[in-house]
């Protein structure tokens, strides 16, 4: 962390994560492993090994999960100094299992939790200070009207710290159907610096085509529009042209947890001033990096370890995008 403060405040629902072993359905596994997930969490973790000083806001009950979740930060180095402990409100769980070739089994059990409570005034301005960036998902509004009015207002609140938003929607549509994403999403996706998005959920929000999406998106707020391709393929558009990236062939343990790596890893280039072609390869980089292993975090990589797989992946190369 930075003396002035983190570089990277991000803010979100952190849960405790029971995985079931893999290749098990859901319905049939015995045998589970405690992790900790959430996107904005996740993207926390990936900053954070990659050597940035992140800060996480949220809530979490005072419960033995909401203690699991805040130990497994701060294990990472991510600062929860302003994590609330919500005595009246349980943490978030998340069950899932793990499958390399088929559709993964996700039950969320967070409604009432405590990251629902989340409400405006209780982001403090100081938790930003000093922050150059600020990282949001479309989960966090899509909680509850008051953790909506809390994104906004911490949107608010960059603004006056001078720092960028980011924002990967991330959408979950078992939080709600397509019209109430984009009412609550919708805005905060125009609004930011640098958006992070699956080309369905650029289509989604908009009700345009991706690419048009993004352009209008850079004709407004935004001054970078990453497309996430459906061929596992990016894309990213700024006023000065565009660029691809191929995704890498690798095995595939767990796919889940590989947008947020994705973000991790395109976020930490561009904060240390790389092209944004670059950023792209990196963010390739970590998310192949995630896939290979079990759980949202395990296959974060520090530093070290990216800069070794990026040389193992240098025979491929960037595609200009036209």
């Amino acid at each position: 962390m930075v003396a002035n403060g983190p570089e990277v405040v991000t803010c979100g629902e952190a849960m405790l994560l029971l995985l079931a072993e893999p290749g098990v359905p859901l319905d049939r596994a015995v045998h589970f492993r405690r992790s900790v997930a959430g996107a904005e969490s996740n993207v926390a973790v990936g900053l954070a090994r990659l050597g940035h000083g992140v800060r996480w806001l949220g809530r979490v009950g005072a419960d033995p999960a909401g203690e699991a979740v805040l130990r497994e930060l701060r294990a990472d180095c991510v600062d929860v100094a302003h994590a609330i402990v919500d005595d009246h409100a349980p943490t978030g769980l998340l069950m899932r299992d793990s499958h390399a070739h088929r559709a993964i089994d996700v039950q969320y059990y967070r409604m009432g939790s405590a990251a629902s409570r989340l409400t405006p005034e209780q982001i403090r301005p100081e938790a930003l200070d000093g922050t150059r960036l600020l990282h949001l998902s479309g989960i966090t509004p899509m909680l509850s009207p008051t953790a909506a009015a809390a994104s906004r207002r911490l949107v608010e609140l960059a603004r006056a710290a001078g720092a960028k938003v980011s924002f990967d929607p991330n959408v979950r549509h078992k939080l709600g159907g397509a019209a109430q994403w984009a009412q609550t999403a919708g805005p905060l996706l125009r609004e930011a610096d640098i958006v992070l998005a699956g080309e369905d959920e650029l289509e989604l929000l908009t009700a345009q085509p991706a690419d048009e999406a993004a352009r209008e998106l850079l004709r407004g707020a935004a001054d970078e529009v990453v497309i996430k391709r459906a061929d596992h393929s990016s894309t990213v558009l700024t006023a000065d042209g565009g660029w691809g990236q191929a995704p890498h062939a690798v095995p595939v343990v767990d796919p889940i947890g590989a947008g947020d790596g994705f973000a991790a890893g395109y976020l930490s280039a561009r904060l240390r001033g790389l092209h944004e072609h670059q950023a792209l390869a990196e963010a390739a980089c970590v998310a192949a990096l995630v896939v290979q292993a079990a759980t949202d975090t395990d296959g974060l990589p520090t530093a070290a370890a990216r800069d070794r797989a990026l040389a193992e992946f240098s025979k491929g190369g960037d595609a200009v995008y036209r």
